[in-house]
């Protein structure tokens, strides 16, 4: 590691309302030329845990990509949406009354998609079909056929129920939609629904405790001190 370089981990807690990229543009701004990557990508309505690898410590994506991630994640009943999450467009609802939604019952399905399940990408991903985003085809109106991929779902637990809403803790292999998860669920109770709030307490070896804000981690930045928040 060159003298004044930054070289390492930064764990930034993103906030709501900005892209994973977002993150890496404001900090860009105070590592002109420095290679940037991140470690998972969070949707704009996700918070939590974003790892930036910068620098040397772009070389360590191999070694860190596949950990496991924890959510805590909220889903709302009764209203899906065409991308799976509360930023897309309502296109279904449901009277609740017509269904059981005890909490007997939403155990008993969140006791399905324990273990290895197969879920079908959504259409508003950055996932590639034929070289093109996924979400920029969904955008024309344009849907394709998406091939299942399977992904595992380690912990699943019922925390809270207020319906609409239902609370989940849930700990998954890399590569799992949390709004999926949250539509199928919504799906396999009758009513359907989408991923209303979603948190990641944690990415592989990276917590909340090392997790700085974006505007914290801007302050140290524009003092010249980034390196005090490197891992």
């Amino acid at each position: 590691m060159g003298k004044g370089r930054i070289d390492g981990v930064l764990v930034v807690d993103k906030e709501e309302g900005i892209t994973s990229y977002d993150v890496i543009r404001k900090v860009k701004r105070y590592l002109r030329g420095v290679k940037i990557g991140y470690l998972g990508t969070l949707d704009p309505l996700a918070t939590g845990v974003l790892p930036l690898l910068i620098g040397e410590g772009t070389k360590l994506a191999p070694f860190l990509e596949n950990g496991q991630k924890v959510y805590d994640a909220t889903i709302r009943l009764g209203v899906t949406t065409d991308t799976q999450d509360k930023d897309g467009r309502v296109i279904r609802e449901e009277d609740l009354s017509r269904w059981d939604l005890t909490p007997e019952r939403i155990e008993e399905v969140l006791g399905e998609f324990r273990g290895r399940i197969k879920q079908i990408p959504p259409m508003f991903s950055s996932k590639k079909y034929r070289g093109r985003p996924l979400y920029k085809l969904a955008r024309r109106g344009i849907e394709v056929e998406r091939e299942p991929k399977e992904v595992e779902i380690y912990e699943l637990e019922l925390r809270d129920v207020k319906l609409p809403f239902v609370r989940v803790y849930l700990r998954c292999s890399k590569g799992t939609y949390a709004r999926t998860l949250a539509h199928d669920i919504g799906e396999r109770l009758g009513c359907g629904g989408h991923l209303f709030a979603l948190r990641r307490l944690s990415n592989g070896p990276f917590t909340e405790k090392e997790a700085m804000g974006l505007d914290e981690v801007v302050e140290l930045a524009s003092r010249g001190r980034l390196k005090e928040a490197i891992i």
